[in-house]
């Protein structure tokens, strides 16, 4: 018997051969099927504009950085794109229908891979969108006489282009959470410690290991167009990653993740 999935040998040799391509259209139905998918995708585009053009409205220091200041409302966003990810994965655990999803694609890393891929792409389109609405929204919301950044502007389109990728991974790192935790509010409790908690803990004890925390990440590396204040050696500074670097963390997280909830996925029954 395959483990878990209640199949015979020569069920799995008669089973219908599915690619990529096939579960991948299985999930994508399986997701915008949902009502509350889109909602909650509806919510995060709105609250990340909201955000932005309330900062952007309340900005008086034309010094500062605009764009940081236009794209504040990333970070709660990705608050819900994490947990749509854990739910995306462990809401199927929740209601029974893995049993389903395995026996009809007994390759189990070929169902997470797709799951990855459809979501991955959804919250990349989605983050996008909320991204460049936000920074122009937030432009149009400044006042007192603070002209609003442009995308041609030094390291502008770069900010808003990663600001947007983060909820891809974030979302994929919410994603493996649900393979590994099985559990939707243990996982959605594990993703909020990690993202979120961790990271203002991390920064009060450690400065140097705060640098890579996921929300810190976002907030100080990926969507800066200048310098953060606290910069060198003083007391208290922590020395953030470069942009790219801190993409390519990001990436690890949300890799890792995966990777060791699709070994779980294989080895654990359903």
């Amino acid at each position: 018997m395959e483990r878990g999935t209640g199949m015979s040998r020569a069920d799995h040799l008669s089973s219908p051969r599915y690619g990529l391509w096939h579960v991948a259209r299985m999930e994508w139905i399986k997701l915008g099927t949902l009502r509350s998918t889109w909602w909650t995708l509806v919510i995060t585009l709105a609250g990340t504009v909201g955000i932005g053009v309330a900062v952007g409205a309340n900005t008086r220091n034309a010094a500062g950085d605009l764009t940081n200041n236009a794209l504040a409302g990333v970070a709660p966003g990705l608050l819900l794109a994490g947990v749509l990810g854990v739910l995306t994965m462990s809401g199927e655990y929740g209601s029974g229908t893995i049993r389903s999803t395995l026996l009809a694609v007994p390759r189990r890393p070929l169902v997470l891979a797709a799951k990855a891929a459809v979501f991955g792409a959804v919250m990349l389109a989605v983050g996008e969108a909320a991204a460049f609405i936000s920074f122009f929204a937030g432009g149009l919301a400044l006042r007192h006489g603070i002209p609003a950044p442009g995308l041609t502007q030094h390291d502008v389109l770069r900010a808003v282009l990663l600001a947007g990728a983060s909820y891809s991974l974030i979302g994929l790192f919410g994603l493996g959470l649900g393979a590994i935790i099985r559990h939707s509010a243990a996982s959605i409790a594990v993703l909020v410690g990690g993202v979120y908690v961790a990271g203002q803990f991390v920064g009060f004890i450690a400065h140097a290991a705060a640098a890579y925390m996921p929300i810190l990440i976002v907030g100080n590396s990926l969507t800066i167009t200048k310098p953060p204040p606290c910069v060198g050696n003083s007391v208290g500074c922590i020395p953030f990653l470069s942009p790219w670097s801190g993409l390519a963390v990001l990436c690890g997280y949300a890799a890792a993740a995966l990777a060791v909830g699709g070994w779980l996925l294989v080895r654990r029954d359903a």
